[in-house]
């Protein structure tokens, strides 16, 4: 067990803890957020269920390339409507890959089943746009206005030091709200999704600089 930071003793205790990673902008990290989020919560000894709700269905096909003798995630297909919240007895979180093209409808469904929302945003000008108009549109939700889910920002694929990255540390200084973790741009994320697998399922110290980037965020959900 790497993740010994979220790790527990007594996870039958557990309440079930839906959670939605979206942003409308299409392109900005989500699945890889999600694979990461549910195979991390997964090591730290929690029952862990993965959503796929994208009809592109990329959560899904890393399930099935995932291996033997790695922590088990549970694979849902809310992909239709009708099986939104379908989740069998016994999880304790549900990771929710949302679709890249998140509208109101889609929106009020699932932060409907959601207990908190991660909304990934890339250091670029469209990234930062329609961020700021999803956050905006997600505050109208009665569920969020009311603080019943938690909506939090996740700095994704940066560079440091470069003029991007700067930016968007900008744009989160005039939205008002900082990122709640900040994730450097690594290929090893990508190598390893192509196995099925994720940076939690690695207990090299090479991937201990990258899962303590994570934890900040894994705080807030445990």
């Amino acid at each position: 067990m790497f993740c010994i930071y979220i790790a527990h003793n007594n996870v039958e205790e557990a309440r079930l803890k839906p959670i939605l990673i979206a942003n409308r902008k299409g392109g900005c990290g989500k699945t890889t957020a999600a694979i990461t989020i549910a195979s991390a919560l997964a090591d730290g000894g929690w029952k862990v269920g993965l959503a796929d709700a994208d009809p592109q269905k990329s959560a899904s096909r890393w399930l099935k390339r995932r291996p033997k003798g790695v922590a088990r995630i549970t694979p849902l297909d809310w992909t239709s409507p009708k099986s939104l919240g379908d989740a069998p007895k016994g999880l304790q979180y549900v990771v929710i890959d949302a679709p890249g093209s998140i509208y109101d409808e889609d929106a009020q469904q699932l932060v409907a089943e959601a207990k908190a929302v991660i909304a990934p945003v890339l250091p670029s000008f469209f990234d930062e746009d329609a961020t700021k108009r999803f956050m905006k549109d997600l505050q109208e939700i009665k569920r969020i206005r009311k603080g019943k889910v938690g909506l939090q920002l996740l700095a994704n694929r940066l560079r440091p030091r470069s003029r991007s990255s700067a930016r968007l540390d900008a744009f989160f200084k005039k939205l008002g709200q900082e990122p709640v973790a900040r994730i450097n741009d690594r290929a090893a994320y990508g190598d390893l999704a192509e196995e099925g697998l994720a940076i939690f399922d690695k207990p090299q110290k090479l991937y201990a600089p990258m899962r303590e980037q994570w934890a900040p965020l894994l705080r807030t959900l445990t």
